[in-house]
């Protein structure tokens, strides 16, 4: 289309474009929003994403191991703090996996809705916050929950990657089969997370990669408790 005097009118891209570098960039939500940077890595950001959330379902177990650490040098022990806590106490890696499950959420929606504003598009590649929260849902649901009829191997009998209860190790297995059943999940979107893409805001780059993860989480359990 053009003017009477023959000029070309500026099209839709170029004024996203020009009003995303007038505007202030969020710097810190599109930090978040892209996991620190992963969402700038070349080739399937998704992927980088969900390994963002494989580390931080890891996160809790090795910030215990510094603090163990610290504890033992300060006072001159030999063995790990936490496992001196009282079996009636709260478990505290499920506690902070549920608070990192609490907080990657919340802070995802934030930060997804701001950056996707900034840059005109409604759920853009380069934001994997999304991936990273399903991921962790992913793998506290398909391990912290406990198969009742089954008593607790004892995890210290080699050194895991992680924990995300006392009783339930994160070893390479559930972290490799966690992965690929999101990341299948994620891909297929089978109902209702493709219906969620649909939601306004970050809560529709977030939702629909929840769903992928309670659907992952569902297949980990399901083989954990099959024996795997």
């Amino acid at each position: 289309m053009t003017s009477n005097t023959g000029s070309r009118l500026p099209d839709a891209s170029a004024l996203v474009e020009s009003s995303t570098t007038s505007a202030r960039k969020p710097l810190f939500a599109v930090f978040i929003a892209t996991a620190c940077g992963l969402g700038y890595l070349p080739k399937a950001p998704g992927t980088w994403g969900s390994l963002g959330g494989l580390l931080l379902a890891l996160a809790p177990w090795w910030a215990f191991n510094v603090y163990s650490l610290g504890v033992n040098v300060t006072k001159h022990g030999d063995e790990l703090a936490f496992l001196h806590m009282a079996p009636w106490h709260m478990d505290p890696f499920v506690f902070c996996q549920i608070a990192l499950t609490l907080l990657a959420a919340a802070i995802g929606v934030w930060s997804a809705d701001r950056t996707a504003k900034f840059w005109g598009v409604k759920d853009p590649g380069r934001v994997v916050i999304d991936e990273v929260s399903g991921q962790h849902l992913a793998l506290l649901l398909g391990c912290a929950i406990p198969i009742w009829w089954r008593l607790p191997k004892a995890a210290w009998a080699s050194v895991p990657l992680g924990f995300e209860t006392v009783n339930s190790a994160l070893n390479w297995k559930y972290l490799l089969l966690g992965f690929i059943l999101f990341r299948l999940f994620d891909i297929w979107k089978p109902f209702p997370a493709r219906q969620a893409e649909s939601l306004a805001g970050g809560w529709g780059i977030m939702a629909d990669d929840w769903f992928a993860g309670v659907y992952a989480g569902a297949g980990l359990w399901i083989a954990r408790a099959a024996g795997l």
